[in-house]
């Protein structure tokens, strides 16, 4: 049975669109211009920090948000920010007896942005909190660690098929692939994604029906 819930952020409760727009901005560069070259890299399976590269050869990504934090233009997102079936998904999961947490690969800030949120949850935790990012395993180790049931009763719920659901799935999680953002769609017609997450969703909203039909199904 599935006992715990845990979600990715990016595209999965949180709109980035907002997010990667001040990244053109910083860049200099229009908007259109650097999603079309956001979604190229990642159509070609490449790592979508190339994108910078493509625009500023060189380009550090860490070093860069420390800049743009120095002089009052970090990187941010908030309450508006949220998928409208985030909040009321997670919410209704716990009603229904469920564990939520919230786990992804975020920095120290955007941690505290989320536990700044008031969503309803059992746990807040990001990758710089735990030192290890997805897709490495040790990631997933962490939430096993962090929940209060076995691995094979945790769902993982994220918009990837390469940082989500096939590193998920190795270290024994159940999952659900949700179809949006950038990754789900261009992924969207990929052959494991059918085959590999425990279930796939358009939704959030549909998630809770879903969960209580595989349960009953377990019984």
């Amino acid at each position: 049975m599935i006992r715990a819930v845990v979600f990715d952020v990016g595209e999965c409760l949180v709109n980035e669109t907002r997010e990667y727009g001040t990244w053109a901005d910083w860049l200099g560069v229009p908007r259109h211009t650097f999603s079309a070259m956001f979604g190229a890299v990642i159509a070609r399976g490449l790592d979508y920090r190339e994108t910078f590269q493509v625009f500023a050869p060189g380009f550090d990504l860490t070093e860069q948000r420390e800049k743009r934090a120095e002089v009052g233009r970090p990187e941010t997102f908030g309450k508006e920010d949220l998928y409208p079936d985030a909040r009321p998904t997670l919410a209704k999961l716990r009603d229904d007896g469920l564990w939520v947490g919230i786990a992804g690969n975020q920095t120290v800030r955007a941690g505290g942005i989320l536990r700044s949120l008031d969503l309803p949850h059992d746990l807040i935790a990001t990758s710089d909190d735990w030192g290890v990012s997805k897709p490495d395993p040790g990631f997933f180790r962490a939430v096993v660690e962090a929940a209060p049931c076995a691995a094979g009763e945790i769902l993982y719920v994220g918009d990837r098929l390469d940082n989500d659901v096939r590193p998920a799935v190795e270290v024994g999680l159940l999952t659900a692939l949700i179809r949006r953002g950038p990754w789900g769609i261009i992924q969207q017609d990929d052959p494991e994604a059918d085959r590999v997450p425990t279930m796939r969703i358009d939704s959030l909203a549909e998630l809770p029906g879903r969960v209580a039909e595989f349960n009953a199904g377990a019984r």
